[in-house]
């Protein structure tokens, strides 16, 4: 296994770096660097001048009008544009629903669905955790009753990220009680503008809404919206989940975030405690070897073997490493990092506080809100449990 980079795959990355240094707007890489609130705009601005140069399906075939990139070059199409300052795009769409049309849609729904994903104009939501049904995604009662030429969806998600933002939406759905749970779901989209869906922002202790509240109340679907066949969306289910795990462990975002906790940690004058340095010297150990297990990953891949075995391992290590970076940033902030105040969170404003350090915009919110990494995408906890069924045997 070698672990190195081609000087192909160098001159990739010089070309992306260009690329994204003359493309990127720097207000947004601002707000990036110094993790202020971005909005709507920012984040799609971003996604439609990747759309533009046909990189926002980065990940995707030729066949499906992407890139056809190697897996190492994704890497390195992501590392750039992380260290760059790039907004983080949002996966629903093109990193999560889109294999799975490209896998199991048939041509009509590929023709219909993944250009509005690949240009960015489209902006897709996932549905699939229920109240009560967050782990255990198998225990979900959302129900799609077909009828005629349509399903019937009435139900409830919760913890939609965005939501309030969707055009689209994918959802797990129940088709059937019979048999195992798994065996009676289904994986049908819909437009969010449909009559009987209702998005319900659920406000957060800093007062941002990030997640939300969906309800579908008698809502017609086309049956032509279903993926695949009905009840076999369990099957489609793991096949996004893979890929949504390892997009969740973001090892190029963890050494961006690495950088900015040492430039807060000097900013403080706690850089020269030697105790806390050493805590830094430990996340980036584990840092770099997040990026040598990613690496490693990726050279299974290049020779052909099935890279998404382990992709819980990633998202285990890749979560914890995003606590407990913005946990060390919160420690070097001290007093400064504590206030919750909405307006240091959008640029050009933080500066203002007491403290006045534009690297602080609330750190003691953004330590509380990552505290969900390790639960959503799957818990750790049963993460743990499926990696030592797959992986140690």
């Amino acid at each position: 296994m070698d672990l190195a980079f081609t000087p192909e795959e160098q001159k990739f990355r010089e070309d992306i770096r260009a690329w994204v240094a003359q493309n990127l707007p720097k207000d947004i890489s601002h707000k990036v660097h110094n993790a202020l609130e971005l909005t709507r705009d920012d984040m799609q601005g971003w996604a439609k001048i990747l759309g533009k140069k046909g990189w926002l399906g980065y990940g995707w075939p030729k066949e499906f009008g992407g890139p056809g990139w190697t897996a190492v070059q994704k890497h390195l199409f992501e590392e750039e544009c992380a260290m760059a300052g790039a907004p983080r795009i949002i996966p629903f769409g093109p990193v999560m629903v889109a294999p799975v049309i490209m896998a199991y849609g048939n041509k009509e729904q590929q023709e219909r669905l993944l250009p509005g994903i690949a240009s960015g104009e489209v902006w897709w939501s996932q549905g699939y955790s229920e109240p009560g049904s967050g782990s255990d995604l198998a225990s979900l009662r959302t129900k799609a009753e077909r009828k005629g030429d349509k399903y019937i969806l009435n139900g409830q998600k919760t913890w939609t990220t965005l939501g309030q933002y969707g055009d689209w939406m994918f959802n797990l759905v129940r088709t059937s009680n019979e048999g195992k749970p798994q065996t009676g779901i289904s994986f049908i989209v819909l437009d969010m503008k449909t009559p009987g869906v209702t998005v319900r922002p659920i406000k957060l202790l800093d007062g941002s809404f990030e997640v939300n509240d969906v309800f579908f109340d008698n809502v017609e679907v086309p049956v032509e919206n279903l993926i695949g066949e009905e009840n076999k969306g369990w099957t489609y289910a793991k096949h996004l989940l893979s890929h949504e795990r390892t997009n969740i462990a973001d090892v190029n975002r963890a050494k961006r975030e690495l950088e900015r906790l040492k430039r807060i940690a000097k900013t403080e004058g706690v850089y020269d405690d030697l105790r806390f340095r050493d805590e830094i010297a430990k996340l980036e150990v584990d840092v770099v070897a997040l990026e040598m297990l990613v690496l490693r990953v990726l050279s299974a891949e290049k020779s052909g073997k099935n890279p998404l075995d382990i992709a819980g391992l990633l998202k285990i290590k890749g979560s914890e490493i995003q606590q407990r970076y913005t946990e060390l940033m919160m420690l070097a902030g001290g007093a400064f990092s504590l206030p919750l105040v909405r307006e240091a969170m959008h640029a050009g404003w933080q500066g203002d506080f007491p403290g006045g350090n534009p690297a602080l915009a609330p750190l003691a919110s953004t330590f509380f809100n990552y505290r969900k990494t390790t639960i959503y995408g799957g818990s750790n906890e049963v993460q743990r449990n499926i990696v030592a069924q797959t992986v140690l045997g």
